[in-house]
This record gives structure tokens, sequence and C-alpha cells, in this order.
């Protein structure tokens, strides 16, 4: 427990309570150790029950990690209002962050010069049928049949959606381990349970999918550009994960296509007969970040759960941002820079990992935007490379039960400073390997 952190409280309310305010106010951090049930129960005056109870609230709602018995920590990322994103310190090239090249994304202004707006008033379209049209090309490029569609604020929110129309608190999610930092703490926040499945170059292993399949309700996988491996599922993986999926018809099955035409590898859809299925392809790394725009494709009554329940809040997804996203998508030139971005994506992941080959370290990342490599432990090369001014982003809240690692956003990694990076990361690896020898 930090020293900064005083806890307070005499009902388990309230002891949930000022332990998710320290949380929004930085007197406890992602990962900080909170203190066991019998210390918090002896500092408060409360009894063991009393704390016990605080910290299942604080677990089930994904605020705190760690199993019932044993010692919680605050989560990587909680689900509090709070800055937990890292952010590069100024003269420090930023290596973590996940973020596509700005330079290889169209300009706005090509979608906002072409005519004007048209006024959408409450009851219109949810979904433009311009849009619907271009979607549906695009999922039948990958044999998707988009019969069922439905625009969604970006592909978490797609995936959060999907999983509230069909779950309920408790039930168990398969995901890749390791897997995108934000869809574990999102199912963990949704008091679902996250259950990783070892994964290599071709994604999730299929044995040990099916083993898992017995136990969850959803499964959440990326078909390419997996974050954080770069991963991609080839035609004969897709096979076989889709005979695992068949045994299981009453899974979710969800996949995530965040990266979309950028990805630099086809995407091989798993399939299977039946069932309640979601792909989800998102625009962020194509067009830009910032219209949060996802379609979602999928068996009419997910689709049809899923767009019940929006209509309920949000409503719909802004017309104009989706007339934005329609008018970039079909532009000639969006669509040629789309593929400039693609082809410099792959140049750059691959001078990155023959950067490092040549330097002794195996790297891997076959599709998107990142590469990685294993370490003994992340703290101190991430450090070290720091200070050697390079921010990479250790593989801590990506992991559940895998080896821990390094990933490094190549998006705007030139070749020519991948040759000193991978230098830097040689000298930064160096110690701990004469250390282990020793």
């Amino acid at each position: 427990m930090t020293v900064l952190y005083k806890p307070t409280g005499t009902t388990s309310r309230e002891i949930a309570s000022d332990i998710e305010r320290a949380i929004a106010l930085g007197a406890l951090r992602p990962g900080d150790p909170l203190p066991s049930v019998r210390q918090l129960a002896a500092t408060l005056g409360v009894s063991p029950t009393t704390a016990s109870a605080a910290f299942a609230e604080l677990r089930r709602r994904g605020v705190v990690v760690g199993r019932p018995r044993s010692r919680a920590s605050v989560s990587a990322r909680p689900p509090v209002a709070t800055q937990t994103e890292f952010t590069a310190p100024p003269g420090v090239r930023d290596l973590a962050s996940g973020n596509p090249d700005p330079e290889l994304m169209p300009p706005l202004r090509w979608a906002l010069d072409q005519s004007d707006f048209e006024q959408h008033l409450y009851g219109a379209e949810t979904m433009l049928p311009a849009l619907r049209e271009l979607a549906a090309k695009d999922f039948a490029a990958s044999g998707i049949d988009a019969g069922a569609q439905i625009v969604v604020n970006g592909a978490m929110d797609g995936i959060e959606r999907v999983l509230a129309a069909h779950l309920r608190p408790g039930d168990l999610v398969l995901v890749e381990d390791p897997t995108h930092a934000n869809l574990i703490d999102l199912i963990r926040s949704m008091m679902l349970v996250p259950l990783g499945v070892p994964m290599d170059a071709d994604g999730p292993l299929p044995d040990a999918t099916a083993a898992a399949l017995r136990d969850v309700r959803a499964a959440v996988i990326t078909p390419r550009a997996q974050n954080p491996t770069g991963a991609a599922i080839g035609r004969d993986r897709a096979r076989e994960l889709g005979a695992a999926f068949a045994e299981r018809p009453d899974i979710v099955l969800i996949e995530n296509d965040h990266s979309g035409l950028v990805a630099g590898v086809p995407h091989h859809r798993v399939e299977r007969r039946g069932g309640p299925w979601v792909v989800v392809r998102s625009v962020s790394k194509t067009l830009s970040p910032d219209l949060r725009v996802a379609v979602a494709a999928g068996d009419a009554e997910t689709i049809a759960r899923v767009q019940g329940r929006q209509l309920l809040g949000a409503g719909w997804v802004s017309l104009f941002v989706q007339e934005i996203v329609r008018r970039l998508w079909a532009d000639p030139r969006a669509q040629a820079l789309v593929s400039k971005a693609r082809e410099t994506y792959a140049l750059r992941r691959e001078a990155a990992i023959d950067a490092l080959a040549g330097e002794g370290i195996r790297a891997c990342g076959g599709s998107g935007l990142n590469i990685w490599f294993a370490v003994a432990s992340e703290a101190e090369p991430a450090q070290s490379l720091l200070a050697r001014g390079w921010a990479l982003k250790p593989g801590a809240p990506y992991r559940l039960g895998s080896a821990p690692f390094l990933r490094v956003t190549t998006a705007t990694l030139e070749p020519e400073e991948a040759q000193a990076l991978a230098r830097d990361v040689a000298a930064a690896l160096r110690p701990a390997h004469l250390t282990k020898l020793a």
C-alpha cells in the first residue's frame, strides 16, 4: 500500500468508495498493492467480513484484481475517472502509445470540402444506406455476410454492447493471452471474467481454445494485427478454430478486426454454422481514431439486441460522422493513402524485426502496427530504454498468464531509426543476460 493513502470508512460500501476515490485522485496508482483483509480491518477497526466485502465489491467491478483469499492490487486500468495512460516524457521517442502514423491518414478536409451535410432529425435511419453498402462490400471481400449491420463508437464499444446483450455477471469470456489491455479491463469492469488461451504467430492455439470453450459463454479473438503481438490468423488456423467453435454453437463469437485494411494481411474468418457471432471492423487505424466509428456485422438476433439497447441510450452514432467516414472511405485519394499506409507499416515493422535480429534479439509481429520481444523481466529494460530515449510498452497490462515481453509500436519508426533502437535494446538487455548466466 502506498504511503500516500490512508484508508477510511466503517462500512464495506464506504471503504470501497474511499479506495475508488483514492485511485481517482492518484493516491493509489495502477498496480499498487492494497492492505490485506486483516490489515485493513485492524486499521479501520472493522470486522474482517466488512473489509472482505469491500474488496469483493471492488474486485467484482474490476477496480482491483487478485483472488478472494490473496492480497489485492489496483487494476492496471481501473474503470475509474482517472488518467492512467502513459505519456512519453519530452525528448523521448514514443513507441509505446500504439497510435497510427497521422501522416498516413487522409485529411478530414477531404470529406468536409466535398459538399454540404444534411440535417438529420430524430427517427432518421441509424445507419447511412451508402455506408451500409460500402461496409457490406468490405465484409464480403473477407467472406462475411453483412446482411445485418450496426454502427458503433469504435471496436471496444461494439464488443461491450455485444457482451452486454448476451452475458450475465460472472460469465467467463475467452481471450487471447496476451491480449489488448483495454479488453481485459473492460471485461472485468462488466463483472465478467477473462479466461486467457495461449497463442502463437497464427493466433489462439486450437487445442487450448477447444478446452477453454467448455467453460466460457463468449470469445473475443483478433483475426489480424493482434495487439500486442501482431499475430494474424491464417487460413489453416481459421479452419481449426472453426472446428473447435462448431462444437459450441451457444458461445458468442466476436472477431475484433480493429485495424482493417492497414493490417497488411487478409482477414480469414473463423466460420461455424449457427450461433451468435459478430465481426467488428473499425476505421480508427485507417481513417482516424478520433472519428470513433466501427461497423459491426453479425447474426440478425445479436445485431437487433445491440441496436435496441443503443436506441434506448445514445440512440445512434452521429450521422454527420458516418457521412465523413463514408466520404473518406469512397474517396480515391483516401484509398490510395490507405494502400500506402498498409505497405509502409509492413516495411517499418519488418525493418524493426530485422534490426533486432541483427543484434541477436528475436522479435515477432506479422501484421499491424506492433511487434514484441520476450524479456526476463519488464520493468528494468523498459526503464533503461527510457533513459536512452525510447519509450516501449511493458507487457504486464496485456498478460493474464503469459511470459514477460516489451511491445514496440513501429507505425512511425523509420528503418534508419530501427538500427539505433536495436542497439539500445541489446544494451538494455545485456545486463539481464549476464546476470542470468552468472
